[in-house]
């Protein structure tokens, strides 16, 4: 699988801010990874900037018709913010976009949405998926709202099997008939370790674990 020049970025940049990290971590699965990836360190200014022009890459690269952008509470509250500012600034396309509320707000405007009110064809973004459940309570609400849900786009498909032989994002795709895309994912991730001997072990290590769990 080919990688685009933002994808290469993109791991130099979460390589270098130690968003992901390769050793062992234990998984709330269970499971000991050779590699852990957190969005929660995406906590500057310039992170979450450089953040949100990746997603915007990706989203323009993968030709995904939408109006507008979601954000569900909390780690997509500032991706869609980044993201937004990243497509208006680097590809000309202003769009609007919108976040919910965990609580309804029974004062001022009420409500539980935040921002543009949702309309037309509504692109969710979140870090990572796990389980399905964000995202599908995402889609109630904007579907709830009279709107489409157009797609998801999240930072990194690990590409592994949950509770069957279907990845989360399979899952998402088959239950919700939506497409799900990703900034990159760990088949692209390899391939990218592959050109530094330095990772040859973390590779194998890789390898190895995808051989038990992963999927495509």
């Amino acid at each position: 699988m080919s990688l685009q020049s933002y994808q290469k970025d993109f791991f130099d940049f979460v390589i270098t801010t130690q968003a992901l990290r390769f050793g062992q971590f234990v998984l709330k699965s269970g499971r000991i990874s050779p590699y852990f990836f957190n969005t929660g360190l995406f906590s500057t200014g310039e992170r979450v900037a450089r953040l949100g022009q990746y997603y915007a890459a990706a989203i323009v690269a993968s030709n995904q018709p939408f109006d507008m952008l979601f954000g569900p509470a909390y780690k997509g509250i500032p991706l869609v913010v980044a993201t937004s500012i990243a497509l208006a600034e680097k590809h000309g396309r202003d769009v609007p976009f919108a976040f919910n509320r965990k609580e309804v707000k029974d004062h001022g405007e009420g409500g539980v949405i935040v921002g543009s009110a949702l309309a037309g064809r509504v692109l969710i973004l979140d870090d990572v998926i796990s389980s399905g459940l964000s995202i599908g309570e995402s889609i109630q609400l904007i579907a709830g709202a009279g709107a489409d849900p157009a797609g998801v786009v999240i930072a990194m498909d690990r590409q592994e099997k949950g509770r069957n032989e279907r990845s989360a994002v399979q899952d998402v795709v088959q239950q919700h008939g939506i497409p799900v895309n990703a900034v990159a994912n760990v088949t692209q991730l390899t391939s990218y370790l592959e050109a530094n001997p330095a990772h040859t072990q973390t590779v194998a290590q890789i390898k190895e674990y995808r051989r038990e769990y992963g999927c495509e």
